[in-house]
């Protein structure tokens, strides 16, 4: 891969597209991250700490971050909203998160009366909400509530598109097909994958599914891309080896439809803020600057709907 050669890319004006936020001494709670130690990514210990807008600041103070976009953290349910005032106030305090991601269930009795609530803090502009996943490629929730297969979830998704919300869709490689059979029952919303689909297993047919399931997805006008989450348990996070995923990515979606992100603080446990984005930098620093700049911040400024 081309290395950083220029002022003009190591300045790149950048929308960090997904990153989080968390105050573990707060009232809102996170029981996912104080009361457990392994994840996807390993032991995660490094992790269960406060990370607020001052530490996010500090670590991007070497690049030219222009606005940012904040994600629901899988709080207690029952505090959805209260996050996403936590985070409007944050936003006022330190001038970031720029917009909101925030969370509501679909299939529930009081789905669209937290969305309407959601929709009152004005940074909103998107809900994730979560299919229930098998917990390796071998299981299966197929069928199940809640499941890629539920039609009263899939029929949820509709007050997405009434309350002029998009859809962050998080699935690893093993629900990606499924995925694209949802987001093909709704051609007009906009649907965002995180995390690069989670190519978690590197191997030659985990990666085969993964492919087939980014293209059927990508065959998907309505969906977009996040370039992040590019981690694997049992080893560093490398160029060498990311490298060739993100530019398979960009390929198959197109540079018009992906847009790179932090997933910060989670992908700290493997790299520092500077060090991800700077791979990220030399990973398409061969393209024309015009796509660069689509890449790191004018397709989340579209997609998320951005005003800076």
């Amino acid at each position: 891969m081309t290395k950083i050669d220029n002022d003009l890319q190591a300045n790149i004006p950048i929308i960090d597209a997904h990153h989080h936020l968390w105050d573990l001494q707060g009232h809102i709670n996170y029981a996912w991250l104080v009361h457990h130690e392994h994840n996807w990514l390993g032991n995660y210990s490094a992790i269960q700490r406060t990370y607020l807008a001052p530490e996010y600041l500090r670590d991007t103070a070497l690049h030219n971050v222009i606005g940012t976009v904040a994600i629901e953290a899988e709080c207690d349910r029952s505090q959805q909203v209260a996050e996403t005032k936590w985070f409007s106030e944050v936003s006022e305090q330190y001038g970031l998160p720029t917009v909101i991601v925030a969370h509501a269930w679909v299939d529930t009795p009081n789905a669209e009366e937290i969305l309407a609530q959601q929709v009152q803090y004005k940074r909103v502009r998107g809900i994730r909400t979560k299919p229930i996943i098998a917990a390796t490629p071998t299981d299966s929730v197929r069928g199940q509530p809640r499941s890629l297969q539920d039609p009263k979830w899939i029929k949820g998704l509709a007050l997405l598109e009434k309350y002029n919300l998009s859809w962050d869709l998080r699935l690893p490689w093993w629900h990606l097909k499924e995925g694209a059979e949802v987001a093909a029952c709704y051609p007009n919303m906009n649907i965002i994958l995180n995390h690069t689909g989670y190519p978690w297993h590197r191997d030659a047919t985990s990666m085969q599914v993964w492919r087939e399931g980014m293209q059927a997805l990508a065959d998907l006008p309505n969906v977009s891309c996040k370039i992040s989450g590019l981690c694997v348990a049992d080893r560093p996070w490398t160029l060498e080896e990311n490298g060739p995923i993100i530019r398979e990515t960009i390929d198959m979606f197109g540079v018009d439809r992906c847009m790179f992100a932090s997933n910060f603080p989670v992908d700290s446990l493997k790299g520092s803020w500077d060090y991800i984005y700077t791979q990220f930098k030399r990973s398409v620093a061969d393209l024309p600057m015009a796509d660069q700049l689509k890449l790191f911040a004018q397709n989340a400024i579209r997609i998320y709907r951005i005003e800076l």
